[in-house]
């Protein structure tokens, strides 16, 4: 008779020691190792060479061959002048190197040979165009030289002179040769007193507008249509100035003569 150690015949027994099998790894936690080796010396020795052509083959391609050469310059942003006019005035190097030409001495040579010119910006276009933006200046006022006329614009610069008058423009009329206001302020500052008083009306003033007339600093005139006349002042409070001038010329459709240089106690006169 069997003993109990007897195994059961068909039954298989159950290895004694631990399982060979390695436990499954969980999802994402194995990642590939590839071994990073530092190039040898033959390997440094081509990166090195095939770096310095690239670098001189560029270099080549800027400045030697004809593949980037300036060929055409175009202007735009101009009202007054013409793309021509802009164009020879700035006299780029044609057909030297795109990447050569120095933008900077463009644009000082535009500034200085066109004084109408406000702002100009000098542009590459690859392959072979030069770009000119420009903007002009436009007149405020315009100054009486002789039978011609000298723009002014917001700044108070003179920038031109042409031979008919803008239509719209007012003129300035500087009668301050005698006044003290000349030699403590200069004539450049009283002429932008004036184009700031020109530029505070409102458009419905401004539209009437014919002449600013400055004796001094405090005593600036002006001159609408219709023959009447604005005792300004001052260029300071302008925004106050104007308000007023606008509520005197609704309310006083006869006045002739405005005084708006206290704005606090203003005067019509000639009604």
């Amino acid at each position: 008779m069997a003993g109990p150690a007897t195994a059961r015949r068909g039954e298989k027994k159950s290895p004694s020691g631990p399982s060979s099998a390695a436990p499954p790894r969980a999802p994402g936690s194995w990642r590939a190792r590839i071994p990073l080796r530092a190039p040898g010396r033959r390997g440094l020795i081509i990166i090195l060479v095939t770096a310095a052509l690239l670098g001189a083959f560029g270099v080549w391609v800027l400045y030697a061959s004809n593949w980037l050469r300036l060929e055409r310059v175009r202007a735009t942003g101009t009202a007054v002048l013409t793309p021509h006019e802009v164009v020879a005035a700035a006299h780029a190097p044609m057909n030297e190197p795109l990447a050569s030409v120095d933008t900077d001495a463009l644009a000082r040579r535009l500034r200085a040979r066109l004084p109408r010119l406000k702002t100009v910006d000098v542009e590459r276009s690859w392959p072979h165009t030069i770009g000119l933006k420009v903007t002009e200046r436009k007149p405020e006022l315009l100054m009486r030289a002789g039978g011609r006329f000298v723009e002014v614009d917001a700044e108070g610069v003179r920038f031109a002179t042409v031979s008919a008058a803008p239509r719209g423009v007012p003129l300035l009329e500087m009668t301050a040769s005698d006044s003290p206001s000349l030699h403590q302020f200069g004539i450049d500052r009283l002429r932008r007193a004036a184009v700031t008083v020109a530029r505070d009306l409102p458009p419905a003033v401004r539209t009437d507008l014919r002449k600013v007339r400055v004796r001094s600093y405090d005593a600036v005139t002006l001159e609408l249509t219709g023959g009447r006349t604005v005792a300004w002042g001052s260029r300071e409070e302008g925004a106050e100035k104007a308000k007023v001038l606008t509520a005197l010329l609704k309310a006083a459709h006869d006045g002739r003569h405005f005084d708006v240089s206290v704005p606090s106690a203003p005067a019509v006169s000639g009604s």
